[in-house]
């Protein structure tokens, strides 16, 4: 087990199958390490005893035994809480598993823990009130991204080899970008949500994981995806196994990079660098690669319309969060307030506009799509912010309170607040919204590290339902230029 964290997650369950090792075995390294590195990083939150295997369980499971990390985000585990990174939620247990979490237990992985999260996943960054902030292994003043920002900590430190994330606006993509990982958000109506709720975020977000390997994504694909009885849309299968997809050729692909954003004018140099050496490595491997000038779609606008439905599922969230647990004020974070506050001051017919944009955002990523496979940018548009970066300044932070003190939400829309708001949580990452509006599938691949050692991955959008030739992709990358045995130098 000195091995452990050299294997991923499909060669810990090949080692199981062929008796070399016993999923006790593999738990105990994986709690070994946790207890090493998690008082550095605070990846994991919550300690969680296994839960038996059902009566009857297959004994072949195609991950049997693998330790594995949830995230504490709607991601509901039987009888214990679902923070959802809020102290409202912090003491309710789950009355039954999560659609996904459920497949993730049948599929024979080990649950032992779940993982950091912002509160209700509303940043990019994980600092929650309630648990203090992740840290990244690559440099722990840093942070690994958000909202799964937990799972890449603990991924990238070791403790598991994969971990359960989620995305509604690049959840999955940022934190593996800020962490060296591999992170692939599935298209729209792939993997099922429920059984409490049809469908997350309206749609934009989707459950997924974070790894180090590209076969590991694509085999807790195939866990994950497929209809489900409460589902509103048919999620069907492909005809071929996504792991068999690793290793296929993608064939000759012709990739469109834009580094432009007007959320961001000025992407950092790190970040930029990042698509150039992406664009080099594709070239080398015959790919045709053209830069674009400017977005092939209206990225501030997709922004408007993005944080007018963000905000009115914040309200949505606090106001069920104090109708389920009859907390108050107190129990959110000033920001989310914040949020809830401009949630509840959007007019119905704003909040329908916003909705119905998607299909306008869709046409155009649809319409770049006839001439382009993919979509190539940045993930972030610069390294991982320091933990910290965001907190408001004392004298901003007591006119917020103020405004929320008298409920002035129509006073708040048009306050210096808003403003920092916004560039707080899209400024960094303005590219990563696109898939999420639209539906598509969208990957981080960790093919660059900045001059201070932080890695900063490039984010490559597909066509609905191309997971199969992503992966293709993402495989071939991972050949040609493997990330897998770059370790961060984590002092503990």
């Amino acid at each position: 087990m000195d091995d452990y964290p050299g294997y991923d997650a499909v060669g810990l369950a090949q080692l199981v199958r062929s008796g070399e090792v016993k999923p006790a075995e593999l738990l105990a390294a994986a709690r070994a390490r946790a207890a090493e590195v998690n008082p550095t990083i605070n990846a994991i939150v919550a300690e969680v005893e296994p839960p038996e295997p059902e009566p009857g369980a297959a004994s072949d499971a195609p991950l049997r035994g693998v330790p594995f990390l949830l995230k504490d985000l709607q991601q509901d585990l039987a009888g214990h809480p679902t923070s959802n990174g809020s102290r409202a939620f912090a003491s309710v247990p789950a009355a039954e598993n999560a659609t996904v979490v459920q497949r993730w237990l049948d599929a024979g992985l080990v649950v032992f823990g779940k993982t950091n999260t912002p509160e209700f996943g509303a940043k990019g960054i994980t600092e929650p009130a309630l648990f203090g902030p992740a840290r990244n292994p690559w440099n722990t003043d840093h942070t690994p991204g958000g909202s799964s920002g937990g799972s890449a900590a603990a991924v990238a430190a070791g403790i598991v080899p994969c971990a359960a994330a989620s995305d509604g606006g690049g959840s999955i993509r940022i934190p593996a970008s800020a962490c060296g990982l591999f992170g692939l958000k599935p298209s729209r109506g792939l993997v099922p949500a429920g059984p409490a709720a049809g469908e997350a975020l309206g749609g934009t977000a989707t459950d997924g994981v974070i790894s180090r390997s590209v076969r590991d994504t694509a085999a807790m694909l195939d866990v994950l995806a497929g209809p489900a009885p409460e589902a509103p849309y048919l999620g069907a299968r492909q005809a071929t196994p996504f792991a068999d997809e690793v290793g296929r050729d993608p064939g000759r692909l012709r990739i469109g990079l834009c580094t432009a954003s007007s959320i961001n004018p000025a992407p950092h140099p790190e970040a930029v660098a990042a698509a150039d050496r992406a664009a080099e490595v594709l070239t080398g491997l015959g790919h045709e690669v053209e830069r674009l000038d400017r977005a092939p779609y209206d990225d501030a606008a997709l922004a408007r319309d993005f944080l007018t439905t963000w905000f009115a599922h914040v309200a949505y969230f606090v106001d069920a969060a104090k109708a389920l647990t009859g907390a108050g004020d107190s129990a959110f974070e000033p920001d989310t307030l914040v949020m809830a506050a401009l949630g509840r001051a959007t007019r119905p017919v704003e909040l329908i506009r916003a909705v119905e944009h998607r299909h306008l955002h869709v046409r155009r990523l649809s319409a770049f799509h006839a001439s382009y496979d993919f979509l190539l940018t940045p993930t972030t548009a610069t390294p991982p912010p320091r933990i910290g970066a965001f907190e408001l300044p004392r004298a901003v932070r007591t006119a917020q309170e103020a405004l929320l003190r008298v409920r002035g939400a129509g006073l708040l829309r048009f306050s210096p607040i808003v403003e920092r708001l916004i560039d707080d949580n899209l400024g960094w990452v303005p590219y990563t919204q696109l898939a999420n509006i639209t539906g598509r599938p969208a990957m981080s691949v960790p093919l660059h590290w900045t001059a201070d050692g932080l890695p900063l991955g490039v984010q490559f959008v597909g066509r609905l339902g191309e997971e199969g030739r992503m992966l293709r992709l993402a495989a071939q990358l991972e050949q040609a230029q493997p990330w897998a045995d770059r370790r961060p130098a984590l002092r503990v």
